[in-house]
């Protein structure tokens, strides 16, 4: 069988990456992959429905499989219209009905984040830190004892200087979930949306409170204080617009 031939039989059983593959491979394989017929097998595995159109408007099924086989997450972002400098959170924690840490927190500063972690920290907690990803941090000073035998629970709410609005982002959460591998304990509660963007239900608020390496298991030692959005937010800009959209009062 000519070497065409083969290729033609093969290339109609390949998956879509491995067919693009194929056509880096030489200017014969190429040519014979770009056939329009083996991009319609590829899009009718994935559409089969849209391969019954007598007559397709886009140009061919292979721009068609290259412009939709994946979802694009390249999407940029306008700037948005807060700032960490013009926003102040309102953290409140209490075990049980006994207020154990309460502050007003400027968002430059939970954006800084923890630059000078304490020495008794576990090896774990300090990659986290020390990682590239964008995270809301703020170091707890003094540090704080937090007891474990009865139940723990936060509110944030926070502020806008330029119009003095509140708005609320969890309430009375409880620290259900306490991570002694990676030294966190974790609450989070949906968030307050404007009802202008009632199609963005129930996005969770999270926060950890991170704590110091060994101790007593009746209680942790907490040095800081995380918050993220990371359902839907994880940059900077990803986070301003989310609260840009808060049910600001």
């Amino acid at each position: 069988m000519p070497n065409d031939e083969v290729l033609k039989t093969v290339f109609p059983l390949l998956n879509g990456i491995d067919l693009a593959s194929c056509m880096a491979v030489s200017k014969q394989w190429r040519d014979i992959a770009r056939d329009d017929y083996f991009w319609k097998c590829q899009c009718a595995k994935r559409w089969p429905s849209i391969c019954k159109r007598p007559n397709l408007s886009t140009t061919s099924y292979y721009r068609l499989y290259q412009s939709f086989y994946k979802r694009q997450n390249h999407q940029i972002l306008l700037p948005p219209k807060l700032s960490f400098d013009t926003l102040e959170f309102y953290i409140d924690i209490w075990a049980g009905d006994k207020l154990i840490y309460s502050g007003i927190v400027q968002g430059s500063v939970f954006e800084d984040g923890i630059k000078l972690p304490p020495h008794r920290i576990s090896s774990v907690l300090r990659y986290h830190l020390q990682a590239t990803e964008y995270k809301m941090m703020l170091a707890v000073e003094p540090t704080f004892k937090l007891p474990l035998s009865q139940p723990v629970s936060v509110s944030v709410l926070v502020g806008r200087k330029d119009s003095n609005k509140i708005a609320r982002i969890i309430h009375k959460a409880m620290f259900d979930y306490i991570d002694r591998s990676s030294y966190r304990a974790m609450a989070f509660d949906a968030i307050d949306i404007s009802p202008m963007y009632r199609f963005l239900p129930n996005i969770r608020g999270w926060i950890s409170l991170l704590f110091m390496e060994g101790g007593d298991e009746c209680e942790i030692d907490v040095f800081g204080i995380q918050m993220d959005f990371n359902d839907v937010a994880n940059s900077k800009d990803e986070v301003l617009w989310l609260l840009d959209m808060l049910d600001w009062k």
